[in-house]
């Protein structure tokens, strides 16, 4: 593919980038800093740019195990948005495999590159509902409310177009994207006239309910993914070093009266960097776990299976780890509506949108805008929710004294709290496969509907591998479908997403079911097959380092301190208490910019 470069705007950030030290495979110049950041992701860039401005005369560096990423087309362009997963830009971490998948292993993609998993996400800029993030505080973390958090979420972001209480100053921008299939205009009023649900075009102010087109993150000028590395990067001054393809092994502690207190990282080649003031783990909820097991904060029994000395007795480490689920269908849709897919089979097509593209017009390699549907049970279900509430009540019984339980029972009855979302796109997505060439089907045009478990009730673990703790993949088992609950739920979306195609308009864009297809589900037998052989994730692990009470199986303080060290911090998804109801990146952003607001208040003396 031809190369796409906006030079005004990737050259001068690659020298913005080497400004502030990045040394892609180099030795660090200095081995010696104030604040020493693992992980130059989401948050960690996020975290490190405002700790530059808002400490001048402090020295950080960020240390990212993967490379700069900045003139990739996967990466950059909106319409290739999901082209990255799987390669070299991911780490694409395995499950073990999965009791009730029939041993099926799936894959998580995480980002291995500057800017981590906001450089290969979809692009969806969403949050969930303020009741969800009120909690948090309840759970015994002051400061940490919807108040706080969306003045945080806030500072993030320039929503352009976007209504009234959006951030307007923020590094990284959102809009309505420009590009979308005139045929998703039949999705709204088809769901809107089922079981009382309300368009809804102002989602992210913290009552997502409803249906409506959602924002995404891309710069209004260049109209390429806008994302930490572009968007909060470039304003660092020189006080930040950021190193790329650079791999830390561990944090480094020594004992400072009852605490532990980190004196650096070593890298795994073997460098020392020391730390004079904090090493903030910002690695994300699969790696940030592993790499406190790694410094010997964890659980008795996973360190000794490592033969890694234990130094702080902490059983939540890499516990409560949480992922949204999802299965998908497809329909293909009237041969009169332009989908996705064309620029897949059609070489024309492609080079008549990519010359768009190039000259800074409207063209399918903008697409990246989805129809999407928060619901709660009621609304799904269309009647009453007392039997999968019954369900979710059966699977938990026992597990009263868990805080992230409890909270997801008592949610269940909350009807601005969203239990499944539904995405509506237009280009297939699915297990089954685009039709082959050669087949009648070849050529047509899809639109997938996505259907995702909010809350699901499973929740695992991930720990080192004990075999290869520093470079083995993390043994990750989230124990996918072990209840009824989650199983029943994700037939009830599946069920509602078949009514909402058959509903009226959406009913006149649809020539058929294509995947799973009429005939082979009509039962609930059917539907429970297709759901164990086609679950998936939406990419969103969190909780695995959880901001909760210590005794509640907590990992952080409300300073996002780890318990028993004095100034080790996690900075990242992994420390959102209990899962929340929307894709998690502009939380992530919010955690990164409270983060900063601590970090920095703490060093002031304040």
């Amino acid at each position: 593919m031809v190369r796409f470069l906006l030079y005004s705007v990737q050259v001068l950030l690659a020298a913005v980038i080497a400004g502030v030290g990045a040394q892609p495979s180099k030795p660090p110049v200095a081995t010696s800093y104030d604040y020493v950041i693992v992980g130059g992701g989401t948050a960690g860039l996020a975290l490190a740019t405002r700790l530059s401005l808002g400490l001048p005369n402090a020295k950080i560096v960020v240390i990212e195990a993967g490379p700069s990423g900045l003139h990739e087309d996967g990466i950059n362009i909106p319409g290739l948005k999901g082209s990255t997963l799987g390669g070299k830009y991911d780490w694409f971490f395995p499950t073990v495999p999965q009791t009730a998948l029939n041993n099926r292993v799936v894959f998580n993609p995480r980002g291995k590159v500057l800017g981590g998993s906001s450089a290969i996400n979809l692009i969806t800029w969403d949050r969930p509902a303020a009741r969800e993030i009120e909690k948090w505080k309840e759970l015994g973390n002051p400061g940490w409310g919807w108040k706080e958090m969306e003045a945080a979420m806030e500072k993030a972001e320039t929503f352009i177009g976007g209504p009234p209480g959006s951030g307007t100053k923020g590094p990284v921008y959102a809009l309505y994207n420009r590009k979308q299939a005139p045929f998703l205009e039949a999705v709204a009023p088809a769901v809107s006239s089922l079981h009382g649900i309300p368009l809804n075009s102002d989602s992210i102010q913290g009552n997502p309910i409803g249906i409506g087109f959602q924002p995404t993150n891309i710069n209004p000028t260049s109209y390429n993914r806008s994302y930490s590395t572009t968007a909060y990067l470039p304003k660092a001054k020189s006080n930040l070093v950021v190193l790329t393809e650079t791999r830390v092994a561990k944090v480094n502690l020594q004992k400072s009266g009852n605490l532990q207190r980190a004196t650096g990282v070593t890298l795994t080649d073997g460098t020392v960097i020391t730390a004079r003031k904090e090493v903030i783990l910002s690695a994300g909820s699969i790696q940030s776990p592993n790499l406190l097991e790694l410094s010997g904060i964890g659980r008795a029994d996973v360190l000794k299976a490592a033969n890694i000395k234990q130094l702080i007795d902490l059983p939540g480490v890499g516990e409560n780890y949480q992922e949204h689920l999802l299965v998908a269908m497809n329909f293909q849709v009237r041969d009169d509506f332009i989908t996705g897919d064309r620029i897949n089979y059609n070489a024309t097509y492609r080079a008549e949108q990519w010359n768009l593209r190039l000259n800074n017009q409207t063209s399918w390699f903008d697409d990246a805008r989805f129809s999407i549907l928060f619901a709660n049970w009621k609304q799904i279900i269309g009647g009453s929710d007392d039997a999968q509430v019954a369900l979710a009540r059966a699977a938990l019984a026992g597990s009263s004294k868990d805080v992230g339980h409890k909270w997801k029972l008592e949610q269940l009855s909350d009807p601005e709290i969203p239990q499944i979302e539904m995405i509506f796109t237009s280009r297939y997505l699915g297990n089954k496969g685009y039709p082959p060439v050669g087949s009648p089907l070849y050529g047509k045009g899809y639109m997938a509907v996505i259907a995702g478990l909010m809350h699901p009730l499973s929740t695992g673990s991930v720990h080192i591998d004990p075999s290869n703790p520093v470079l083995g993949n993390p043994i990750i088992d989230p124990k996918f479908l072990n209840n009824e609950y989650d199983i029943q739920g994700l037939i009830h979306a599946l069920k509602f997403a078949r009514k909402v195609v058959q509903t009226e308009p959406l009913k006149s864009v649809v020539v058929a079911e294509y995947e799973p297809g009429l005939d082979a589900v009509k039962t609930d037998a059917d539907w429970r097959g297709y759901v164990l052989d086609n679950m998936g994730i939406i990419f969103h692990p969190m909780c695995t380092v959880a901001m909760l009470p210590r005794g509640d199986g907590g990992v952080v303080d409300p300073r996002l301190v780890v318990y028993g060290t004095e100034n080790v911090r996690v900075v990242d998804a992994s420390v959102i208490p209990v899962q929340i109801s929307a894709h998690p990146q502009t939380v992530v952003y919010g955690i990164a910019e409270k983060g900063a607001e601590i970090v920095i208040r703490e060093a002031k003396g304040r």
